[in-house]
C-alpha cells in the first residue's frame, strides 16, 4: 500500500475516535456540572476538560476566562481548535475523500453523511440547549463508522491502518482522562467516598462506557483505585490501555512482517508492561507518573508509526 493512502486511512480513524472522545469528555463534565457542590467554581469544573485536550494556553489566549459556554464552544465547534469535534470531523472527512477508492462505498457514504449531518449543529448554543443530544449523536456516528468499516472492509492493510489509528488515539484519550481525574480532581483524603466523589467517578466510568462493567466485575462501591485498575490493566474492558495494546501490537507485527521496526519494539514493550504489570506496583511508582510516561510513550509510538509506514507529515 502507498504510504500516502495508509496515512489518510490512519488519520481518518484517529480523527473519528478523537471526536468521539471529546464528546465523552464534554458529556462527563456537563453531567458533573449538574451535581450540587461538584466544584468550588465553574472554572474549576471545566478546567479538566481543557487539560485533557492539552489546549489550556491556547484557550486562555483566545477566550480568557474559563466558563461553561466558552469551553463547550471551544471543544465542540471552534474551527481554530485542532482538538475540537468540528476540526476532527472535518479532517476525518477530508482524509476519507482523498482515498475513497481504498475503502468501501458504504464507508465513504457513512463518513460523508456524518459531515453533512453535522452542519445541523452549526450556530446552535450547545451550552444552553442540546449538549447531551449533541454528544450522543457524535458517539452514535462514531460507533456507526466503526461498524460499517468492520462489516464491509476487506481484511487487508487498509483495514489494519484504520484499526491502528483507532486504538492509538483511544489509548491516548483514556490515559489523559484518567490522569486528569486523579491528578487534578481527586478530593482530599478525608473526602474520598463522599456523595460528590461517587458521582464524579460514576461520571468518569460512564464517559468510557464502563459503569456496568465496573459493577459486574467488582460488585462494590466505586472507589478510585479500582476505576484505575479497570481502565489500565483489565484487558476485557474495551477502552482500557491493556485492551488497546492488545489490538495495536498484533497489527504492527502483521504490518512489519519480517522487518524489525522500532514501532514494533515499542508496542511490544508497552504491551508487556500492561500485560504483566500489577496495580500495586503502579501505585507505588505513582499513577500520575505512570500515566504521564504512558502518554509520552504512546506519542513516541505514534511518531514511529508515522516514520515507518506513513508519509512524513501527519494529515
Amino acid at each position: 500500500m502507498l504510504s500516502r493512502t495508509a496515512d489518510h486511512l490512519y488519520w481518518m480513524a484517529r480523527y473519528i475516535e478523537r471526536a468521539e472522545n471529546m464528546g465523552r469528555v464534554l458529556e462527563v463534565t456537563y453531567s458533573m456540572s449538574l451535581v450540587p457542590n461538584a466544584a468550588e467554581s465553574e472554572a474549576a469544573l471545566w478546567l479538566p476538560a481543557l487539560e485533557i485536550s492539552g489546549n489550556v494556553d491556547e484557550y486562555e489566549a483566545e477566550y480568557g476566562d474559563i466558563n461553561a459556554a466558552n469551553v463547550i464552544h471551544y471543544l465542540a465547534m471552534d474551527p481554530n481548535n485542532p482538538s475540537s469535534i468540528y476540526t476532527a470531523l472535518r479532517n476525518a472527512r477530508e482524509n476519507a475523500r482523498a482515498v475513497r477508492v481504498a475503502m468501501t462505498s458504504e464507508t465513504w457514504e457513512n463518513i460523508n453523511a456524518l459531515w453533512i449531518e453535522f452542519q445541523q449543529f452549526n450556530g446552535q448554543d450547545l451550552a444552553k440547549n442540546g449538549l447531551r443530544e449533541f454528544c450522543d449523536w457524535v458517539k452514535a456516528r462514531s460507533h456507526l463508522f466503526r461498524g460499517v468499516c468492520f462489516g464491509t472492509m476487506l481484511r487487508d492493510d487498509a483495514f489494519s491502518f484504520v484499526r491502528l489509528g483507532t486504538f492509538i488515539e483511544r489509548a491516548d484519550n483514556t490515559a489523559r482522562l484518567l490522569d486528569v481525574k486523579y491528578h487534578l480532581l481527586l478530593p482530599e483524603q478525608e473526602e474520598v467516598g463522599g456523595a460528590v466523589d461517587y458521582y464524579e467517578w460514576s461520571a468518569v466510568l460512564r464517559s468510557v462506557s464502563a459503569f456496568q462493567a465496573y459493577q459486574k466485575i467488582f460488585s462494590d462501591t466505586i472507589v478510585p483505585w479500582r476505576v484505575a485498575e479497570l481502565l489500565v490493566l483489565r484487558r476485557d474492558m474495551p477502552r482500557s490501555l491493556h485492551a488497546c495494546l492488545d489490538e495495536i501490537s498484533p497489527i504492527l507485527d502483521q504490518l512489519s512482517g519480517s522487518r524489525h521496526t522500532e514501532c514494533r519494539r515499542l508496542s511490544g514493550e508497552l504491551h508487556a508492561r500492561l500485560r504483566y504489570g500489577k496495580m500495586q506496583d503502579i501505585f507505588q511508582q505513582g499513577l500520575h507518573e505512570f500515566l504521564s510516561d504512558f502518554i509520552d510513550s504512546n506519542n513516541i509510538l505514534g511518531a514511529e508509526i508515522q516514520r515507518a509506514f506513513l508519509s512524513i507529515n501527519p494529515s
